[in-house]
């Protein structure tokens, strides 16, 4: 292994990685404008396929809300007496202070 290997700070290395993570646009006028076009047709397309899922998901939940509320009565959630709260409970014991 020589000296050279790990140099990251070399005029080749740079030149490397800056041209694999910053891409040229094409120089001919009607080339750049189809790439432009393409993105373009990208950025649509998944809006939309977005869109159609979420609205998939939202139709998917209210209709298993509706299929699940069938057969049970309205007032069977109600109590029979206004006046009544029903609830559960449990006794909380006080704490010894040691001293």
């Amino acid at each position: 292994m020589t000296a050279q290997t790990f140099r990251f700070h070399s005029h080749q290395f740079q030149s490397r990685v800056r041209s694999a993570f910053e891409p040229r646009k094409p120089r001919h006028r009607l080339l750049r404008f189809a790439v432009g076009l393409v993105g373009l047709a990208l950025i649509v397309l998944l809006v939309m396929f977005g869109v159609v899922v979420g609205a998939a998901m939202l139709i998917a939940g209210l209709a298993y809300k509706l299929w699940h509320g069938r057969g049970k009565p309205i007032a069977a959630h109600r109590a029979a007496d206004p006046r009544v709260v029903d609830g559960e409970y449990r006794v909380v014991e006080k704490p010894a202070i040691d001293r």
